[in-house]
């Protein structure tokens, strides 16, 4: 099964590509671009994966890495998308561009003697229960009068209550990784483009230790699924509860796995 994804996510991708890479020009002394610049930028990105998925199918499925099929258009009986669809992303787009221009972390990191850049978009991984656990942090930046360290999470959905353990995940992999001696000097921070607004926390010794522990109970269960955990062999098929909600159903990349069956495999 070739990988399928959904109009927002590749919005959402191509979005903190967009980022990174204005960042990193910035960084290497370029210019700032427009925020016009930026938006049509997006644009032709999401075109190119829409004319991917209508007229480079065949292409898609010999090199999926190197073309995008959208869950929309391979799903749908007409290639066409949802207007309702494009009319969100074309609203989402030039907010989440200008408020990353005006955001907190970026206003920041443009007085580059105050702050400076550690890491970011790098896949990194800490080892729990024997297994690698990868993180790929959006951006990390210290502050070099307070010493702290800054870990930002780039969001251009709507927030959610995991957004913080997410984070929570990455100042601990930050706090082995650095050997930082105290959760004081550890800032999590989300970015939510849509809105321009932004949530920083401090995390305290007993909810870093309740995410861990969440986190060991959430890989003790997935191991439940797996025949084999050395040679990561799940479980038969039939193993696997059958999903009752038809609004999961709807949003699953693997729905022709399903065709001939009332019920969804997908868990």
């Amino acid at each position: 099964m070739k990988k399928i994804t959904s109009l927002e996510i590749l919005f959402g991708s191509i979005v903190h590509d967009t980022v990174y890479q204005v960042i990193q020009h910035m960084l290497n002394g370029g210019s700032i671009p427009a925020e016009d610049k930026l938006v049509n930028t997006i644009r032709k990105q999401l075109n190119q994966g829409f004319l991917d998925s209508i007229k480079r199918e065949h292409l898609w499925f010999d090199k999926p890495k190197h073309y995008t099929m959208l869950h929309e258009i391979y799903y749908s009986q007409d290639d066409q998308l949802p207007d309702y669809k494009v009319s969100k992303i074309q609203e989402r787009l030039r907010a989440v561009m200008r408020n990353f221009l005006n955001s907190r972390t970026f206003q920041d990191i443009q007085d580059q003697q105050r702050f400076y850049f550690v890491e970011s978009e790098n896949f990194r991984y800490m080892s729990r229960q024997g297994v690698k656990i990868y993180i790929v942090m959006d951006f990390v930046y210290r502050d070099r009068e307070t010493g702290k360290w800054i870990i930002v999470d780039w969001k251009t959905g709507k927030a959610s209550e995991e957004d913080r353990n997410q984070l929570a995940l990455y100042a601990l992999y930050l706090k082995e990784k650095f050997d930082i001696e105290s959760l004081d000097d550890i800032v999590i921070r989300n970015e939510y483009l849509l809105d321009g607004s932004h949530k920083e926390h401090q995390l305290s010794p007993s909810e870093l230790s309740n995410v861990e522990t969440l986190f060991n109970m959430s890989l003790t269960e997935m191991s439940h699924y797996l025949a084999d955990i050395y040679e990561n062999k799940p479980l038969d098929i039939e193993e696997f509860p059958m999903q009752q909600d038809d609004r999961k159903c709807a949003r699953c990349n693997y729905q022709e796995l399903c065709f001939g069956s009332t019920l969804s495999r997908c868990k």
